[in-house]
């Protein structure tokens, strides 16, 4: 029974992705208007209409109204011209510079539904829009952050193709060969499924066995490999304190804790915290010290108007200080919307959601992702971008 109706629902998703995308074809990223090229930039409108007259920069498509609309590549190459062109042009590429190390940031919580996976996804294509080269890593067997991006994993990636692959104990391959490029420009995916549950299994028997390397080095190796192609790595840890979620913990250089304002969830973040610190501090015994340059906690799927939330948010705040960023991430019907389609706020068309609606929670993730950025630039030792 059991398998059939996971045989039901297999086919029911795929009668669904193919309506929400034309058969055989893979997502594709919208054009943006330029008012979110000016947003996502720091260039005014004005200066973008007078480069343009200029012959600066590159000729892009119009609306029927005779409006530009720009494609994220696009947006790139503005970006490498105001760097060349614009006052203070190194702001036009806040990515790594010389002597910068990769920063490479785990979202975790203990609980499922903590908005972990649409955190990840809404940080890593907001940096990508930025002008960061970002890897993203789905270290979640349930695969969310691969189904975001696409993809159906049971079936793409049932035999191989995953970050497992690469992590593996028998015959790794190359972080390399399973990183897919994405319809976003600038963000790359290292893929999850079903397989990398394995992971857990073999570690423990590798642990026994004394296989080398172990698992608290295996991610950080397999980075290794790949990090001169990027600024940042996002990765998308699974709501349970195993082995892949440690393995990620220790190859990263910041992490995000995601916490619902809720008793329960705050109950739960607190025992994983209680257990990682714990585990962490056995394991920094034999390996030395971890060196994260941030723990920051990030207060989701927040409803301003619900008093018991707004007094835990505040009770937060109280305890952790400024470990809490500031912005909250809202709950919002529009990426809950969104994500019927596998689509991000940033992916929706402006013209197809409610102004207003789409308006209060870009301010809301885009104010999240915005303190998040200077947190990350703070850790290359930069005030701002």
């Amino acid at each position: 029974m059991i398998s059939a109706n996971a045989t039901r629902l297999s086919e029911a998703l795929n009668n669904h992705m193919r309506n929400s995308f034309h058969p055989g074809s893979r997502k594709t990223l919208r054009k943006f208007h330029p008012a979110e090229v000016s947003e996502l930039t720091g260039i005014s409108m004005s200066n973008l209409r007078t480069r343009h007259q200029e012959g600066d920069f590159p000729d892009v498509e119009t609306d029927s109204r005779g409006r530009r609309l720009y494609s994220a590549e696009e947006i790139d190459q503005i970006r490498d011209v105001m760097a060349r062109t614009g006052r203070n042009g190194e702001t036009y590429r806040p990515g790594r510079r010389e002597g910068d190390g990769l920063q490479v940031i785990s979202i975790v919580n203990f609980k499922g539904g903590s908005s972990k996976t649409t955190t990840a996804i809404h940080l890593a294509q907001r940096y990508a829009l930025r002008g960061y080269r970002v890897l993203a890593i789905d270290m979640d067997p349930q695969a969310s952050l691969t189904t975001m991006f696409g993809y159906r994993p049971e079936i793409e990636f049932a035999e191989a193709g995953t970050v497992y692959d690469a992590l593996r104990y028998e015959d790794p391959v190359p972080l390399s060969q399973i990183i897919r490029k994405t319809y976003f420009h600038n963000l790359d995916l290292a893929p999850a499924g079903l397989l990398l549950s394995e992971y857990e299994t073999e570690t423990a028997y590798a642990l026994q066995h004394r296989i080398e390397p172990p698992f608290t080095q295996r991610l950080a190796i397999a980075l290794s490999e790949v990090e001169n192609a990027y600024d940042l790595v996002i990765i998308d840890c699974p709501p349970q304190l195993g082995f892949t979620t440690m393995s990620s913990l220790l190859a990263s250089t910041g992490l995000l804790i995601t916490v619902v304002p809720s008793m329960l969830d705050v109950a739960s973040m607190a025992q994983f915290l209680e257990m990682a610190g714990e585990t962490v501090r056995t394991l920094e015994e034999s390996m030395g010290p971890t060196d994260w340059k941030f723990l920051k906690f990030l207060i989701a799927r927040y409803e301003p108007t619900d008093v018991p939330q707004a007094q835990m948010a505040g009770f937060l705040r109280s305890i952790l200080l400024e470990q809490v960023l500031n912005t909250p991430m809202l709950k919002s019907t529009a990426i809950s919307d969104a994500g019927m389609t596998q689509q991000t706020i940033y992916e929706l068309d402006p013209n197809q959601v409610v102004r207003k609606t789409l308006d209060r929670i870009l301010e809301s993730v885009n104010g999240v992702a915005d303190e998040f950025e200077a947190v990350i630039q703070q850790a290359w030792g930069r005030r701002n971008s």
